[in-house]
């Protein structure tokens, strides 16, 4: 009997067949490189080579050991946090709190209300297209909430009249 059977859903279908697809291929990479593996010789995983050799290294050459360790420069400037700015200082009284700032709260209030910066600008754009498809635009979507909102406003608005209209009517009859 048919009737307490889950209709099938086509994306996890889909999904799951993409999923045995992966899980094949990656068996074959796996037994691909378990046959290249012993054919290759040893493998130098070292980034870090002698000064004298100008040009580099194939995978073939093995390189010149040394006891000697290899350094490498690296620009301390970018390791070093940035110091806080002077103008931190200015902001504070002289009991160490902060002042009132009117520019900085606006700027702390217009934060609070702007939305995050999206992660992926080219899906947003797809959405707001409609260009997936199976999805409607969002142009859509905000079309029909702003025509649900006009339409409950004035819902509101006609029962509020009528209250005050009839709160009115009772007043003088008495």
């Amino acid at each position: 009997m048919g009737v307490f059977k889950k209709n099938p859903d086509p994306i996890t279908d889909r999904s799951r067949e993409l999923n045995a697809k992966i899980s094949a291929l990656e068996a074959k990479i796996h037994k691909l490189n378990q046959e290249l593996q012993p054919q290759a010789g040893p493998r130098w995983r070292s980034t870090a080579y002698p000064k004298d050799t100008t040009a580099a290294p194939q995978a073939s050459v093995v390189p010149p050991r040394s006891n000697e360790p290899i350094f490498e420069k690296v620009d301390q400037n970018q390791l070093k946090a940035p110091a806080e700015p002077p103008a931190a200082a200015q902001n504070l009284n002289e009991l160490g709190v902060r002042k009132h700032n009117l520019s900085s709260l606006w700027e702390r209030i217009k934060k609070e209300f702007q939305s995050p910066p999206v992660a992926n600008p080219k899906l947003v754009n797809y959405l707001a297209a409609g260009s997936i498809q199976g999805l409607r635009p969002l142009r859509f979507e905000k079309r029909v909430q702003r025509n649900r909102f006009v339409v409950l406003l004035v819902v509101l608005l006609l029962a509020t009249l009528g209250i005050l209209s009839y709160a009115l009517e009772r007043q003088h009859h008495h």
